[in-house]
């Protein structure tokens, strides 16, 4: 498929298991992708895999809770492989304790990440779709934020914020041909859910317990991911905006 040929990119956190699945499939129907991470050495592996299927990426160091970092890593992104079209907000941090067991400074820094982080990505891009009138903006929340985490009180509250701030976006900039819309993945096994794993007990039959409340009865893989991402991104959802997505096998169902 070539639906993002001419197409350019930004994935943030596009160095872990989400992103990097989504910056490969991004790039093999033609997008030329801009891989942000601030593992600058985890987004290099992904452009590496990338370049060596044929297609068009570039590793960027970003840390998106600091303003100065995001407007380099974009200026450079869009310098070198064109104007943005496409924008997901992908990285993302957790800790997974009771919220009394958490301390300020944790607070602190989930807000940073999981939605500051986003709105400067946004601060950032917008400016350039709006004067283009055009763009797509996917932000990755969490099912989390529909219907509660046990250990992820503060985590869940940033993305339940990003998925209000996603509508109000949306709304804002609806005549300026821009869409903003929301994918929210469920239990999903990559690095954060390893760490949330090795934070109980016994690990393997938290796992067990997810597998038997899911209907589809597995864990999510990164790869079930980016087929949402890439379907809000294009122009097969141009009639859709505001809209919340979750990708976890059945375990939410939100109408």
């Amino acid at each position: 498929m070539t639906r993002f040929n001419g197409k350019m990119v930004i994935v943030t956190g596009g160095g872990g298991g989400i992103g990097g699945a989504t910056c490969r499939r991004f790039a093999r129907e033609g997008a030329r992708v801009a891989v942000l991470d601030l593992d600058q050495a985890a987004a290099e592996k992904v452009v590496g895999s990338i370049r060596s299927e044929g297609g068009t990426a570039e590793a960027y160091r970003c840390d998106i809770t600091d303003r100065a970092s995001v407007d380099a890593a974009i200026a450079a992104a869009e310098s070198r492989l064109g104007p943005a079209d496409v924008l997901v907000n992908n990285a993302g941090w957790d800790v997974f304790l009771p919220f009394t067991k958490t301390v300020p400074a944790q607070w602190e820094k989930l807000i940073a990440i999981n939605l500051v982080g986003a709105l400067h990505m946004h601060h950032a891009v917008l400016p350039g779709m709006v004067a283009r009138r055009s763009g797509r903006i996917v932000n990755i929340s969490s099912d989390a934020a529909r219907v509660g985490s046990s250990g992820e009180a503060v985590y869940a509250a940033c993305k339940g914020g990003l998925v209000a701030f996603s509508k109000t976006i949306a709304r804002e900039h609806a005549r300026h041909g821009i869409t903003v819309n929301v994918v929210c993945p469920g239990p999903t096994d990559t690095a954060l859910f390893a760490d949330y794993k090795q934070g109980v007990g016994n690990p393997e039959k938290l796992l067990e317990a997810f597998k038997r409340s899911i209907p589809l009865a597995r864990i999510g893989q990164p790869e079930d991911l980016p087929g949402a991402i890439l379907f809000f991104a294009s122009e097969d959802a141009a009639y859709v905006t505001g809209q919340v997505l979750s990708v976890s096998g059945g375990l939410t169902m939100n109408g």
